[in-house]
Protein backbone atom coordinates (compact mmCIF):
# COMPACT_ATOMS: atom_id res chain seq x y z
CA UNK A 1 0.00 0.00 0.00
CA UNK A 2 1.32 3.41 -0.95
CA UNK A 3 1.95 5.64 2.03
CA UNK A 4 -0.03 8.88 2.13
CA UNK A 5 1.89 12.13 2.03
CA UNK A 6 1.10 14.90 4.51
CA UNK A 7 -1.46 16.65 2.32
CA UNK A 8 -3.31 13.46 1.44
CA UNK A 9 -3.42 12.42 5.10
CA UNK A 10 -4.85 15.75 6.16
CA UNK A 11 -7.46 15.59 3.42
CA UNK A 12 -8.42 12.06 4.44
CA UNK A 13 -8.76 13.02 8.09
CA UNK A 14 -10.80 16.11 7.18
CA UNK A 15 -13.13 14.07 5.00
CA UNK A 16 -13.65 11.58 7.82
CA UNK A 17 -14.33 14.36 10.33
CA UNK A 18 -16.86 16.02 8.05
CA UNK A 19 -18.62 12.72 7.47
CA UNK A 20 -18.82 12.12 11.24
CA UNK A 21 -20.22 15.59 11.86
CA UNK A 22 -22.77 15.00 9.12
CA UNK A 23 -23.96 11.81 10.80
CA UNK A 24 -24.25 13.58 14.17
CA UNK A 25 -26.23 16.42 12.62
CA UNK A 26 -28.56 13.98 10.89
CA UNK A 27 -29.16 12.14 14.17
CA UNK A 28 -29.91 15.37 16.02
CA UNK A 29 -32.32 16.49 13.29
CA UNK A 30 -34.13 13.16 13.40
CA UNK A 31 -34.55 13.43 17.18
CA UNK A 32 -35.99 16.95 16.86
CA UNK A 33 -38.77 15.90 14.46
CA UNK A 34 -42.32 15.29 15.79
CA UNK A 35 -42.98 11.68 16.72
CA UNK A 36 -46.37 11.79 15.03
CA UNK A 37 -48.66 10.91 17.96
CA UNK A 38 -52.36 10.37 17.23
CA UNK A 39 -54.91 13.00 18.28
CA UNK A 40 -55.62 13.14 22.03
CA UNK A 41 -58.78 11.48 23.34
CA UNK A 42 -60.49 14.87 23.58
CA UNK A 43 -63.51 15.92 21.53
CA UNK A 44 -65.18 19.26 22.17
CA UNK A 45 -68.03 18.33 19.85
CA UNK A 46 -68.86 15.32 22.03
CA UNK A 47 -68.82 17.55 25.09
CA UNK A 48 -71.13 20.15 23.55
CA UNK A 49 -73.64 17.47 22.57
CA UNK A 50 -73.45 15.94 26.04
CA UNK A 51 -74.09 19.33 27.67
CA UNK A 52 -77.12 19.89 25.45
CA UNK A 53 -78.54 16.48 26.40
CA UNK A 54 -77.85 17.00 30.10
CA UNK A 55 -79.45 20.45 30.19
CA UNK A 56 -82.83 18.99 29.30
CA UNK A 57 -82.45 15.89 31.50
CA UNK A 58 -81.26 17.83 34.57
CA UNK A 59 -84.14 20.32 34.71
CA UNK A 60 -86.56 17.72 36.06
CA UNK A 61 -84.07 16.35 38.58
CA UNK A 62 -83.28 19.39 40.70
CA UNK A 63 -84.63 18.72 44.19
CA UNK A 64 -85.01 20.52 47.52
CA UNK A 65 -83.45 19.38 50.78
CA UNK A 66 -86.52 17.57 52.12
CA UNK A 67 -86.80 15.54 48.92
CA UNK A 68 -83.05 14.90 48.90
CA UNK A 69 -83.11 13.53 52.46
CA UNK A 70 -86.26 11.49 51.86
CA UNK A 71 -84.80 9.92 48.71
CA UNK A 72 -81.52 9.18 50.49
CA UNK A 73 -83.36 6.72 52.75
CA UNK A 74 -84.81 4.73 49.86
CA UNK A 75 -83.40 1.39 48.73
CA UNK A 76 -80.86 1.32 45.90
CA UNK A 77 -79.96 4.99 46.47
CA UNK A 78 -76.58 6.54 47.26
CA UNK A 79 -75.33 10.04 48.00
CA UNK A 80 -72.20 10.71 45.95
CA UNK A 81 -69.65 13.29 47.09
CA UNK A 82 -67.23 14.12 44.26
CA UNK A 83 -65.19 16.76 46.11
CA UNK A 84 -61.57 16.24 47.06
CA UNK A 85 -60.79 13.53 49.61
CA UNK A 86 -59.43 16.17 51.99
CA UNK A 87 -62.74 18.06 51.92
CA UNK A 88 -64.73 14.85 52.22
CA UNK A 89 -62.69 13.64 55.17
CA UNK A 90 -63.20 16.93 56.99
CA UNK A 91 -66.96 17.17 56.50
CA UNK A 92 -69.62 15.53 54.34
CA UNK A 93 -73.29 14.70 54.37
CA UNK A 94 -73.78 11.62 56.53
CA UNK A 95 -73.86 8.36 54.61
CA UNK A 96 -72.31 9.82 51.46
CA UNK A 97 -69.90 7.77 49.37
CA UNK A 98 -66.80 9.43 47.99
CA UNK A 99 -65.17 9.42 44.58
CA UNK A 100 -63.03 12.40 43.61
CA UNK A 101 -64.29 13.93 40.35
CA UNK A 102 -60.80 13.73 38.83
CA UNK A 103 -60.85 9.96 39.40
CA UNK A 104 -64.08 9.33 37.46
CA UNK A 105 -63.71 6.43 35.03
CA UNK A 106 -66.13 3.74 33.94
CA UNK A 107 -64.44 1.27 36.28
CA UNK A 108 -64.09 3.52 39.34
CA UNK A 109 -67.72 4.64 39.11
CA UNK A 110 -68.93 1.06 38.88
CA UNK A 111 -67.09 0.29 42.13
CA UNK A 112 -68.97 3.05 43.98
CA UNK A 113 -72.37 3.00 42.25
CA UNK A 114 -73.88 -0.51 42.26
CA UNK A 115 -75.72 -0.33 38.90
CA UNK A 116 -76.63 2.13 36.16
CA UNK A 117 -80.16 2.12 37.59
CA UNK A 118 -79.05 3.13 41.09
CA UNK A 119 -80.46 6.47 42.23
CA UNK A 120 -77.54 8.88 42.69
CA UNK A 121 -77.94 12.04 44.77
CA UNK A 122 -75.26 14.71 44.36
CA UNK A 123 -74.25 17.91 46.15
CA UNK A 124 -71.18 20.15 46.28
CA UNK A 125 -69.61 23.01 48.22
CA UNK A 126 -72.02 25.49 46.64
CA UNK A 127 -74.98 23.76 48.32
CA UNK A 128 -73.93 24.79 51.84
CA UNK A 129 -73.32 28.12 53.54
CA UNK A 130 -72.01 29.08 56.94
CA UNK A 131 -68.73 27.13 56.84
CA UNK A 132 -66.31 28.46 54.26
CA UNK A 133 -63.49 26.31 55.60
CA UNK A 134 -65.17 22.98 54.86
CA UNK A 135 -67.59 24.13 52.13
CA UNK A 136 -65.76 27.00 50.36
CA UNK A 137 -67.95 28.59 47.70
CA UNK A 138 -66.64 28.03 44.17
CA UNK A 139 -67.13 31.32 42.31
CA UNK A 140 -65.19 33.47 39.85
CA UNK A 141 -65.22 37.25 40.42
CA UNK A 142 -65.72 39.54 38.64
CA UNK A 143 -67.09 38.32 35.33
CA UNK A 144 -68.37 40.44 32.45
CA UNK A 145 -71.20 38.52 30.87
CA UNK A 146 -71.74 38.70 27.11
CA UNK A 147 -75.29 38.79 25.80
CA UNK A 148 -76.59 35.31 25.05
CA UNK A 149 -76.41 35.93 21.29
CA UNK A 150 -72.96 37.51 21.43
CA UNK A 151 -74.43 40.62 19.80
CA UNK A 152 -73.70 44.17 20.99
CA UNK A 153 -75.56 45.25 24.10
CA UNK A 154 -77.46 48.48 24.69
CA UNK A 155 -75.78 51.50 23.15
CA UNK A 156 -73.82 49.31 20.77
CA UNK A 157 -71.40 48.17 23.48
CA UNK A 158 -70.37 44.54 23.35
CA UNK A 159 -70.45 43.15 26.84
CA UNK A 160 -72.82 43.04 29.74
CA UNK A 161 -73.39 43.13 33.43
CA UNK A 162 -70.59 42.19 35.77
CA UNK A 163 -71.33 39.55 38.33
CA UNK A 164 -70.23 36.29 39.92
CA UNK A 165 -69.77 33.17 37.81
CA UNK A 166 -70.69 30.10 39.82
CA UNK A 167 -68.20 27.25 39.40
CA UNK A 168 -70.19 24.56 41.21
CA UNK A 169 -68.92 20.99 40.95
CA UNK A 170 -72.48 19.65 40.65
CA UNK A 171 -72.74 20.47 36.95
CA UNK A 172 -69.58 18.73 35.67
CA UNK A 173 -70.39 15.83 38.03
CA UNK A 174 -73.87 15.53 36.54
CA UNK A 175 -72.52 15.79 32.98
CA UNK A 176 -69.94 13.06 33.57
CA UNK A 177 -72.36 10.72 35.32
CA UNK A 178 -74.78 11.10 32.40
CA UNK A 179 -71.99 10.52 29.91
CA UNK A 180 -71.00 7.30 31.67
CA UNK A 181 -74.57 6.05 31.45
CA UNK A 182 -76.05 7.03 34.83
CA UNK A 183 -79.47 8.52 34.12
CA UNK A 184 -81.07 8.25 37.57
CA UNK A 185 -79.24 11.27 38.99
CA UNK A 186 -80.75 13.97 41.22
CA UNK A 187 -79.09 17.19 42.34
CA UNK A 188 -79.63 19.18 45.52
CA UNK A 189 -80.83 22.58 44.31
CA UNK A 190 -80.89 24.64 47.51
CA UNK A 191 -78.29 26.65 49.41
CA UNK A 192 -78.56 25.05 52.84
CA UNK A 193 -77.26 26.37 56.14
CA UNK A 194 -74.77 24.03 57.80
CA UNK A 195 -76.78 24.64 60.98
CA UNK A 196 -79.95 23.17 59.50
CA UNK A 197 -81.04 20.47 62.00
CA UNK A 198 -82.36 18.25 59.21
CA UNK A 199 -78.85 17.53 57.95
CA UNK A 200 -76.56 15.01 59.61
CA UNK A 201 -72.89 15.58 58.85
CA UNK A 202 -69.96 13.21 59.26
CA UNK A 203 -66.21 13.76 59.21
CA UNK A 204 -63.35 15.12 61.26
CA UNK A 205 -65.06 18.46 61.97
CA UNK A 206 -68.61 17.10 62.27
CA UNK A 207 -68.77 17.44 66.05
CA UNK A 208 -68.62 21.24 65.77
CA UNK A 209 -71.12 21.38 62.91
CA UNK A 210 -73.65 18.63 63.36
CA UNK A 211 -77.03 19.77 64.58
CA UNK A 212 -78.53 16.40 65.18
CA UNK A 213 -81.28 14.98 63.01
CA UNK A 214 -80.94 12.11 60.54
Amino acid sequence: MKALDGTSLRNSLLTGLMAGLGLLAAGAFAQSQPVGYPKANVDFGDFKQLVADVEVHRKARLIDLDTFLEMSREADTIILDARSKARFDRLHVGGAKHLNFSDFTQQSLSQVIPTLKTTVLIYCNNNFEGNEEDFPTKVALPVTRLPATGSPGPGGQRGGEQGPLMMALNIPTYINLYGYGYRNVYELNELVSVDDPRVRFSGLTASSTESGAE
